[in-house]
């Protein structure tokens, strides 16, 4: 597994990129409409010279790379990458326990390569260590995963490397929607529409308020002192994260 070689793929073929995903989902059409949502391309001109930069740079050997060094680091799993443009100047991406999708613009900067990888990877990890299925996921445990990925981002690349939504809103303000919105949050299934409008911040909800409140709960309690616990990481629940306070002790010690 590993990075797959999807330069190729869009050296041949990249007015089409349906005809890439139909290389790895049964139904390219919608899987491609999904990843569009996390910052896969359109084809334009401005892609294609994405695409061109990113040739020149390497970017799949240097995510390679990544790969390996975060797989030792973190006794993390051996899983498919698909890199392709972004559609904007934004890196983004979305992860599976088998699989990863990145979305990169050219970069100044190749440690914000570093960073997008290590938010992703990190989901990675944590959905492969934990012993709950995908599908009985709550939206507590969607706010932790995008928390914890965000201090391994600031452990490992330094904190100007934090995604833009760590510092939405203040401490205060965050306080303030947990005390609002606990209840709501504590029983909201993946699946339900309430998950993704305060998730993403839609339907009268702030912008990525879930991710900046995921950021906020895994930081009040248990960050500090800027520590990477793969245990804490990887393995504890997110009722962890609501329970524990600043003197209590790591729960897998």
């Amino acid at each position: 597994m590993g990075v797959i070689e999807t330069n190729e793929w869009l050296s041949r073929e990249f007015d089409q990129p349906e005809k890439n995903i139909e290389r790895i989902k049964e139904d390219p059409e919608d899987f491609y409409s999904y990843l569009q949502q996390f910052g896969m391309y359109k084809p334009n001109l401005r892609t294609w010279e994405y695409f061109k930069q990113l040739k020149e740079e390497n970017i799949w050997k240097k995510v390679e790379n990544l790969h390996n060094e975060y797989r030792k680091k973190w006794n993390g799993v051996d899983i498919e990458i698909y890199i392709f443009p972004s559609r904007s100047n934004n890196k983004g991406g979305v992860s599976f326990k088998e699989s990863m999708y990145l979305f990169v613009p050219p970069l100044e900067d190749l440690k914000e390569l570093e960073a997008l990888f290590i938010h992703e990877y990190h989901h990675v990890c944590r959905l492969n260590r934990q012993k709950k299925n995908e599908k009985d996921y709550k939206l507590l445990d969607s706010m932790v995963l995008e928390g914890l990925a965000e201090h391994a981002v600031e452990y490992y690349c330094g904190t100007e490397y934090r995604a833009k939504w760590c510092e939405y809103y203040t401490e205060k303000e965050l306080g303030s929607y947990w005390n609002k919105l606990k209840g709501d949050i504590l029983q909201t299934n993946r699946k339900d529409n309430l998950h993704d409008r305060i998730l993403f911040g839609r339907g009268g909800y702030p912008k990525l308020l879930g991710y900046a409140l995921g950021y906020y709960l895994t930081r009040r309690n248990n960050f500090e002192n800027n520590n990477f616990s793969r245990k804490i990481n990887f393995y504890s629940t997110p009722e962890y994260f609501i329970n524990s306070n600043k003197n209590s002790r790591n729960p897998m010690d």
